[in-house]
């Protein structure tokens, strides 16, 4: 699915934040990315995004080098993204409106998409076919994360990136968020890759989880996770003690 073949990254006139460093992720996996504040996890995202390019080295994703944003990426950012002054249902429906202006082309979009006529099944399925019509501002942080999902998946993505997507809601929120997100990449068949500060979120997200350091980052510490998304996994002594030698590690970085 996604090959990082010695990418080097930095941003003008600024140290590298990546150095020959090399990752590969296989379809369908979850992936967290972890690690202290500055270490390049956004960085990392973007660059998966194709919203940011390699100074050296290249990103292959099923075997293509990434040269633009694909159009089968979706990425869902930690302010949601959504437009004020749209509905849930306009905000649902603003992937498909964009990628019709540019048109199936085989370049921006693909032809074969049918997300102008799923938008009602998306609605629906997470739960906000109810308030399709109230506005950003009239709504709970669940429910805007929950329309910014819906956005993204009437696309048909089949690799899915996520920018602290929970950090601002509720603990009771964010978990259900966590195991519905689980869910929906398990139902689609989908390759997620979720940039967190939290451990435990990593260790509840992530069947791999990539710890990176202050940079520059030349090699990918990555903690095998297979537990990661059971319904007993965060009660389990094995989820315990992966937070708390994440932690450690954490820290050892930061010292």
């Amino acid at each position: 699915m996604i090959k990082i073949d010695s990418l080097s990254f930095n941003y003008l006139h600024k140290a590298l934040i990546f150095d020959n460093f090399n990752l590969s992720v296989q379809h369908g996996e979850t992936w967290a990315i972890l690690g202290p504040s500055g270490c390049g996890k956004t960085t990392l995202l973007y660059l998966l995004a194709g919203l940011k390019f390699p100074t050296s080295g290249q990103i292959l994703i099923d075997g293509q080098q990434l040269t633009r944003p694909r159009p089968r990426t979706g990425l869902i950012l930690q302010d949601y993204g959504l437009l004020p002054w749209a509905t849930v249902r306009q905000n649902a429906e603003l992937g498909s409106r964009v990628r019709d202006f540019y048109g199936p082309d085989g370049k921006h979009s693909p032809t074969d998409h049918e997300s102008k006529n799923n938008i009602d099944l998306w609605l629906k399925r997470l739960g906000i076919d109810e308030i399709a019509r109230q506005y950003p501002s009239q709504i709970s942080g669940g429910q805007r994360q929950r329309t910014a999902i819906a956005r993204t998946l009437a696309l048909q993505p089949d690799l899915l990136l996520m920018d602290e997507p929970f950090s601002s809601l509720d603990a009771i929120t964010r978990e259900d968020l966590q195991n519905l997100t689980l869910d929906l990449c398990a139902e689609q068949k989908l390759t997620l890759v979720v940039v967190t500060h939290s451990v435990e979120e990593a260790v509840s997200l992530g069947q791999k989880i990539l710890l990176l350091k202050a940079p520059p980052n030349r090699s990918a510490r990555v903690f095998e996770n297979p537990d990661a998304g059971r319904d007993s996994q965060r009660n389990s002594a094995a989820y315990r003690n992966l937070c708390d030698l994440l932690w450690k590690e954490m820290h050892h970085e930061a010292a």
